[in-house]
């Protein structure tokens, strides 16, 4: 693939407006770690699966690979400080975060609009990143206002919208 079409491509995905999460897991010595994930949808209802994918390259791939699970938090409107943080490349993302490790032993940040914990099911080989589908084992909902990301942007929905 030519460098000319990659770049229209991301432009096209960029414009593609998208919910934002933070997914997070333990490394292998208990530690918690996250990243920043645009690339999050629902598989099936029965079970209740959902999919994200991660760059090959992505300092935290080890870790959801050799972990059994994951925490998909879908952030809220005034979250954007925490999408941002986990999107770059400090290692101490969680102290800009308040959380706590759950029942199923997964960090969970709290604020989010909603918070999916996940028994990883399945991974699979994708060109540059691997795809993750997880089961829902927990769900905890706040009654929040979501973030958007669009255009390498993130904010909340247009007051108004929809008409």
């Amino acid at each position: 693939m030519n460098n000319e079409t990659v770049s229209v491509f991301k432009q096209i995905m960029g414009s593609y407006p998208t919910g934002v999460t933070i997914l997070t897991t333990t490394d292998e010595d208990g530690k918690p770690c996250g990243l920043t994930v645009n690339s999050f949808t629902s598989v099936s209802l029965d079970p209740l699966l959902v999919l994200w994918c991660i760059d090959r390259k992505s300092n935290n791939v080890k870790a959801f690979q050799q972990s059994q699970g994951f925490a998909v938090h879908i952030l809220s409107a005034d979250q954007a400080e925490l999408c941002w943080a986990f999107a770059g490349k400090d290692a101490d993302r969680f102290s800009k975060a308040a959380w706590s490790f759950s029942g199923n032993h997964l960090p969970v940040i709290s604020g989010s609009l909603g918070v999916l914990e996940c028994e990883t099911k399945q991974t699979i080989d994708a060109g540059d990143h691997i795809i993750f589908i997880g089961e829902i084992i927990s769900i905890d909902k706040q009654e929040k206002e979501p973030l958007l990301y669009f255009r390498r942007n993130v904010g909340m929905v247009p007051a108004g919208w929809p008409n």
